[in-house]
């Protein structure tokens, strides 16, 4: 008898049923007319997916390949570029960019929390070439400001570029891609899209295109002008992951008949808080959906209340569930999460 594991972790996520079927089933070669067609199909879906009219690319890899692929591809060596680092994948950005030869600047925040504005707009001198930062940092929960950072960087004055990470954000957070003037934004296949690891995606604005042009650092299979080009005939420029296309094909196809603000929080100061997946807490999801006073768009997951483990604090809020649950007017729990 097959088993179904069950993953309550912020990604790999369970696999979507239709995605497996899809990937187990596959047999095509990539450079066939049927896969050019599912190709093209699948990167003007990625538009809608993520909400732009720039260019995306889809590459085998994980998501640091194209973290990678954003350095080198927008850096030359002895560039200034500004991260904004507060847990383990903000740090990731500073390695990567030291080892193309970036001279890299730091503002920095305790895991669990985020970044100064101030202290961000303080760092946006003329001479920084490239921001790079996190939507939603993986290893501490916590989400940044990802609209007002890109204000600040374009009211710098300078020429910087703006690339997110967006690994876990991107299908459950609200961005405006082209509107709050995101140059690189990149996903990952494992989060929101509910497909196995092994797929990377990236939108690419016209600023960042111009910028590899001019671009020294060294380049081959993560050079994002090799994949534009070739995608504009329906092909990637190296062997794809044929099967996981197809998986993300169907991923997208359940996306859009179920609607993909469904699956995300809109509003300009949304919040998902899963209070059960930081620290040691052995609280498990059967949780309840219970909206929290001055936030827009709220949900909090919760176990019944404070009765399983009222001590434990969420590393964002600062607040036990205990005090959250305090904190919620009489009769404002409203439904249990399916």
């Amino acid at each position: 008898m097959l088993r179904k594991n069950r993953l309550f972790t912020p990604g790999p996520t369970p696999i979507l049923p239709s995605a497996q079927t899809a990937m187990a089933s596959f047999a095509m070669h990539h450079r066939t007319a049927g896969f050019r067609a599912l190709y093209s199909r699948v990167l003007a879906d990625m538009k809608d997916f993520i909400g732009t009219k720039n260019d995306v690319l889809v590459l085998a890899s994980s998501g640091t390949g194209v973290m990678e692929g954003a350095v080198s591809n927008l850096t030359s060596p002895g560039d200034k570029v500004l991260v904004l680092s507060a847990g383990k994948f903000g740090e990731r950005w500073s390695d990567l960019a030291k080892a193309f030869g970036c001279v890299v600047e730091v503002v920095s925040a305790p895991y669990g929390e985020t970044f100064s504005l101030d202290e961000i707009r303080g760092k946006l001198t003329a001479d920084v070439r490239v921001v790079y930062m996190q939507a939603t940092e993986s290893s501490t929960g916590a989400r940044h400001d990802v609209e007002t950072v890109a204000r600040l960087v374009r009211e710098s004055g300078g020429d910087a570029l703006l690339v997110i990470d967006g690994i876990t954000g991107l299908g459950t957070t609200r961005f405006d891609v082209d509107g709050w003037g995101i140059d690189v934004i990149i996903g990952g296949s494992q989060k929101a899209l509910m497909i196995p690891p092994g797929l990377a995606y990236c939108a690419v604005s016209e600023r960042a295109w111009k910028r590899m042009e001019t671009g020294k650092s060294p380049r081959y299979y993560f050079d994002f002008r090799k994949e534009r080009k070739a995608a504009a005939k329906g092909e990637s420029a190296f062997t794809p992951a044929t099967s996981l296309f197809a998986a993300l094909a169907a991923a997208l196809d359940f996306i859009r008949q179920m609607g993909r603000t469904r699956t995300q929080k809109k509003g300009p100061r949304s919040i998902d808080i899963d209070i059960l997946l930081f620290g040691n807490s052995t609280v498990d999801t059967k949780g309840l959906s219970i909206p929290h006073p001055g936030l827009q768009e709220r949900r909090f997951v919760l176990e019944p209340l404070a009765e399983i483990a009222p001590g434990v604090r969420h590393p964002t809020l600062k607040k036990t569930i205990q005090e959250l649950s305090d904190a919620l007017p009489p009769g404002q729990v409203v439904r249990k999460l399916s």
